[in-house]
């Protein structure tokens, strides 16, 4: 169901798809400048809205509207199916970088709430809204239901950039990745079954669809997902940066999987990706690093995109029917689904106010609302203006003030001891691993002795590197932080050995009898 239906009127973009004017060197060199110059200045946007609070997406959406028809670049485009396509093979890579950072062992105990959310509070949010849209704004019931789909989408990339920001309790965060990423499945599927010609006549026939297409896309992604991290681990690549190559377009195939079998391949690419996140994959920090350069290119891009689709003199007369709907759906719609979907698990009423606040829109409501346009539906225009307005002022009001609501609701989390970042290559002929550690600020790995470190038998600390110096270590040598360890280990004690080493990070050299777990050596 995520395949957009194409139709033959969609006006292109004025002057970049004109086939009588032949690309030339000099039209591509003044293309690569520009995206040259915009990639530049998101970066720096990136920055701003890292010291700002802001969630990144409304400066990129403002370059996009800089550069569009009312701004100072003048530029007319308006293919919504290009849109489209492009903000789905974006939300693809969006979705693919969130599964390869989010933790299993945070997200297991919040899988039931997640997935009770996805469902049933998408179903509740769906109703409300639109029942608003109707009744308070006077939308017809057709494109009031496609708006109620449309807003009832967590987005990924802002749930995913603002909580990881916010020191939350693992509980909350796994509930609200995890949501983020299982939610665009059945809310693509509504929008798509909304924006066909016709009413659904059978309701039950569209929520046996909707089952179907995601057990398709849950197994097809476990598969591909199990498979791709089972083979990158037992065959050693010729170079290291073909790994993180090979883990997207691992991603990639599995959303490809589930889509052509029918099923939801955002769900199966987001499980996939979740699956190889928490395989202890080779060179993991460089494969992560990838995976989030890839990321941010792909939200520039979308969101840049999504402002040169707008033209902001057309948004007058929707600004207040937007934050009517916005409304309805921040204050009534929200706090009802996560009061109903979460109500078997007993969830403190302070969390359930947190998630209530935390259900962040960005770029998926407004590229889902691409689709009526290509498929021709009356008002489709206004739906999507009115779906632009809603996600900018909520996003704005919402993600800033996120920190200030947890801290009132003493959810806070004070920080944690700083990850180790390890970094393993496959030693295939000595069947071994060479694992390169580094020891972060805050880590309680600062001041143990190498002889503490208690590694399982089968694993040496081989190599300090310490202010550009490297020596090899004895038993009774201190590590820093700011240090960079070798340490090798056989194949069968690699797990045992990565365990035990972010055991120490965690817990200091006490780490086996304060229960932080990790293998010793016997």
């Amino acid at each position: 169901m995520e395949r957009g239906p194409r139709i033959s009127d969609t006006r292109p973009c004025d002057d970049l798809s004109r086939k009588d004017q032949p690309l030339t060197v000099h039209h591509l060199n003044q293309l690569l400048l520009v995206s040259a110059l915009v990639l530049l200045i998101a970066v720096a946007a990136v920055r701003v809205s890292s010291r700002s609070g802001l969630p990144s997406l409304l400066l990129y959406l403002g370059i996009g509207i800089a550069m569009g028809q009312d701004g100072i670049g003048d530029v007319s485009f308006s293919d919504a199916e290009l849109t489209q396509v492009i903000g789905y093979a974006a939300l693809v890579v969006i979705l693919a970088e969130g599964g390869l950072g989010t933790k299993w062992k945070e997200i297991k105990p919040a899988l039931p709430a997640a997935v009770a959310l996805s469902l049933v509070g998408v179903a509740v949010s769906v109703g409300v809204t639109a029942a608003g849209a109707h009744y308070l704004v006077g939308l017809a019931w057709h494109q009031a239901l496609i708006i109620g789909a449309v807003v009832s989408s967590t987005d990924a990339a802002a749930v995913f950039s603002v909580l990881r920001k916010v020191p939350l309790p693992s509980r909350i965060t796994g509930v609200l990745e995890a949501e983020s990423g299982f939610n665009d499945a059945p809310v693509v599927i509504l929008v798509v079954a909304f924006s066909a010609a016709g009413p659904v006549e059978h309701w039950y026939v569209l929520v046996g669809e909707i089952a179907l297409e995601l057990v398709i896309g849950a197994a097809l992604g476990l598969t591909v997902g199990w498979l791709g991290s089972y083979g990158l681990r037992h065959v050693a690549l010729p170079a290291s940066g073909l790994y993180p190559i090979a883990v997207m377009a691992i991603a990639t195939v599995a959303y490809a999987a589930g889509a052509m079998a029918h099923g939801s391949g955002f769900l199966a690419v987001y499980l996939a990706a979740m699956v190889m996140g928490n395989a202890k994959l080779p060179h993991w920090p460089a494969t992560r690093g990838f995976a989030e350069g890839l990321g941010w290119i792909a939200q520039i891009g979308m969101f840049v995109l999504l402002g040169l689709l707008v033209t902001p003199h057309e948004l007058t007369d929707d600004i207040v029917p937007a934050l009517v709907i916005g409304l309805v759906l921040t204050v009534v719609a929200r706090p009802l689904e996560v009061i109903l979907s979460l109500a078997p698990f007993r969830i403190p009423w302070r969390e359930q106010a947190l998630m209530s606040w935390a259900g962040l829109r960005g770029a998926v409501p407004i590229i889902l609302a691409t689709i009526p346009m290509v498929t021709g539906v009356e008002g489709s225009h206004r739906i999507f203006n009115i779906v632009f307005v809603l996600v900018v002022v909520y996003t704005l009001i919402q993600g800033p003030t996120l920190p200030w609501l947890a801290r009132k609701l003493k959810l806070g989390t004070s920080e944690e001891a700083a990850d180790l970042g390890i970094e393993s290559a496959p030693l295939e002929r000595l069947r071994g691993h060479l694992l390169s550690v580094s020891v972060p600020e805050g880590s309680r790995m600062h001041g143990v002795e190498v002889g503490e470190l208690r590694l399982p038998k089968g694993a040496a600390v081989t190599l300090v590197v310490r202010e550009g110096t490297s020596f090899v270590p004895s038993p009774t040598t201190v590590l820093r932080h700011g240090d960079e360890l070798l340490v090798v280990a056989t194949d069968p004690v690699r797990d045992a050995a990565e365990a035990r080493l972010r055991a120490v990070a965690q817990g200091g050299k006490l780490a086996g009898w304060l229960g932080t777990g990790g293998e010793t050596a016997r």
